[in-house]
C-alpha cells in the first residue's frame, strides 16, 4: 500500500514537473521569439536534405508499396525464402520509385523551362508595346470622362514606369553589354553572381542528399514506424498507447489523403487551363498554366492568387482576353470546388468550409507558403483531437455527445439529465 502510495507520488511529481517546464518553455519562446526564430531556422537549413528526403518518401510510398508488394507476390512463386522476397521486392519498388521520380522531374523541366523562358522573355520584349495599347484601350473607354481618364494615365504611366525600372534592375542581365560603368561596377556583379551561384549550388547538393536520404527513407520506413510503436507502448499506459497509434494513423490518412490527393487536383486543372487557354487562343498559355495549377495547391485562395498576375499579363495583350480570362478561372474554380476537388479528395478534413478559411489565414500567417499548404490536413487534425477530447469528457458525465441535441437548449436537468429546450413564443 505505501508502495502504491509512494508511486502515486512520483506520479503526479513528474507531472507537475513537465507541467511547470512546459510553461517555463512556453514563456521564454513568448519573450525571445525573435531568437527561437532563428535559432528554428538555422536548424531547418541544417536539415534541409533530411526534410527534402522525407517529404519525397512520403510522395513516393504509395508508388513504392505497390511495386513491392506486386513484385513480392510475383516471385514468390518461384523464390522461396522470404527474406530474399523482401529484399529484392525492396530493391525493386527503389528502383521504379527513382525511375518515376527522375521521369518526372526531368520531363517537366525539358517541357517547361524552355517555354517559360521564351514567355517571360516575349513577356519582357513586348512590355512597352503592350502598355501603350493598354493605354490607348483605356483613353478609348474613358473618353467621355477626362477627368478619371487623367487619373487613370497618371497611375498607369508611374505603375509602367516603375515595373520597367524594376525589370532592367532586377531581372535583364547586366553581364550583355559591359560599359565603363558596368565595369567599375563589376567587383560587385561578380559577387551577386558569385552567392547566385553558391545558392544554386547548396540547392542541388541538398536535393542530392536529400533523393540519398529518400531512398534510405523508404526502405526502412517498417523500421521507423515499429520503433514508434514500441515507444509509444514504452511510455504510455496501454489504453493510452493504443490511442496514440491510431491517432497517428488518422493523421497519416489525412494528410497523405489531402496532398496527394492536392496534387493530383492541381495537375489536372493545370492541364485543363492550358487547353482552354489554347482553344479560346490566349497568350502566354504555358507560363498562365503553370502558374494556375501551382498556385492551385493552396485551397480556396489558390485560384485567385494565381489569376491576379495571370489576369494582368493578359491585360497588357488584350484587355478583352482579360475579361475571357476572368471568367475562365470562375467557371475552373467553381468546377475544381464542387465536382473535381470532391471527387479526388472526397471527405479527407472532415472540417467545413469556414474551417478550410480559418486554418489558411492562421498556418498561412504563422508559417507562409508551406502553412498555406498544410494549414488544412493540420486544422483538421487538431479538431479531430479537440472533439474526441470533448466528446470523452461528455461521456464521463453521462452527456449526449451529438450535437443536435443541444440545438436550442436552454439547460439540462440534474440527476435524470433531462435536456429542456426554450419554448418558443
Amino acid at each position: 500500500m505505501k508502495n502504491q502510495k509512494f508511486s502515486t507520488y512520483i506520479y503526479w511529481g513528474i507531472t507537475a514537473f513537465l507541467v511547470v517546464a512546459a510553461c517555463v518553455l512556453l514563456v521564454f519562446t513568448m519573450i525571445h521569439m525573435d531568437k527561437v526564430r532563428q535559432g528554428t531556422g538555422f536548424l531547418i537549413d541544417i536539415l534541409m536534405p533530411v526534410i527534402y528526403g522525407a517529404v519525397l518518401a512520403y510522395l513516393l510510398t504509395p508508388i513504392y508499396n505497390r511495386v513491392l508488394k506486386g513484385t513480392a507476390r510475383f516471385l514468390r512463386g518461384y523464390i522461396k525464402e522470404e527474406k530474399r522476397v523482401r529484399m529484392a521486392g525492396k530493391a525493386a519498388a527503389t528502383v521504379v520509385s527513382l525511375v518515376v521520380l527522375f521521369a518526372v522531374v526531368s520531363g517537366l523541366l525539358a517541357i517547361l523551362i524552355p517555354q517559360l523562358i521564351a514567355s517571360v522573355k516575349g513577356l519582357i520584349a513586348s512590355l512597352p508595346a503592350n502598355l501603350n495599347n493598354l493605354e490607348q484601350w483605356l483613353m478609348g473607354i474613358l473618353d467621355d470622362n477626362p477627368q478619371m481618364a487623367s487619373e487613370v494615365m497618371v497611375w498607369l504611366n508611374t505603375t509602367s514606369l516603375e515595373m520597367q525600372g524594376w525589370i532592367n534592375q532586377n531581372i535583364l542581365p547586366n553581364l550583355v553589354n559591359l560599359d565603363e560603368n558596368a565595369l567599375q561596377n563589376l567587383g560587385s556583379v561578380i559577387s551577386r553572381v558569385s552567392s547566385g551561384v553558391m545558392g544554386i549550388m547548396t540547392v542541388l547538393k541538398n536535393v542530392f542528399i536529400g533523393v540519398i536520404v529518400m531512398v534510405y527513407m523508404l526502405n526502412i520506413k517498417d523500421s521507423f514506424c515499429s520503433h514508434g510503436k514500441k515507444i509509444a507502448y514504452a511510455l504510455f499506459p496501454l489504453r493510452l498507447a493504443n490511442r496514440v497509434v491510431g491517432e497517428a494513423r488518422y493523421i497519416h490518412q489525412v494528410f497523405g489523403g489531402f496532398i496527394i490527393g492536392k496534387l493530383l487536383d492541381s495537375l489536372i486543372i493545370g492541364i485543363l487551363c492550358f487547353f482552354l487557354m489554347s482553344v479560346t487562343n490566349m497568350p502566354y498559355v504555358l507560363l498562365v498554366s503553370v502558374i494556375v495549377g501551382t498556385t492551385n495547391v493552396i485551397p480556396f485562395f489558390g485560384p485567385f492568387i494565381g489569376a491576379i498576375p495571370s489576369a494582368f499579363f493578359i491585360l497588357l495583350v488584350d484587355p478583352m482576353k482579360c475579361l475571357w480570362f476572368i471568367l475562365l478561372v470562375f467557371l475552373l474554380q467553381q468546377f475544381d470546388g464542387n465536382i473535381l476537388g470532391p471527387k479526388i479528395l472526397g471527405d479527407s478534413t472532415g472540417i467545413s468550409s469556414f474551417g478550410v478559411l480559418f486554418s489558411i489565414l492562421l498556418f498561412g500567417g504563422l508559417f507562409g507558403f508551406v502553412g498555406m499548404l498544410i494549414g488544412v490536413p493540420t486544422f483538421a487534425v487538431l479538431y479531430s483531437l479537440a472533439k474526441d477530447g470533448l466528446e470523452h469528457f461528455l461521456r464521463k458525465k453521462g452527456l449526449s455527445c451529438n450535437t443536435q441535441d443541444y440545438a436550442g437548449l436552454d439547460y439540462i436537468e440534474n440527476g435524470q439529465k433531462t435536456y429542456v429546450r426554450k419554448q418558443e413564443d
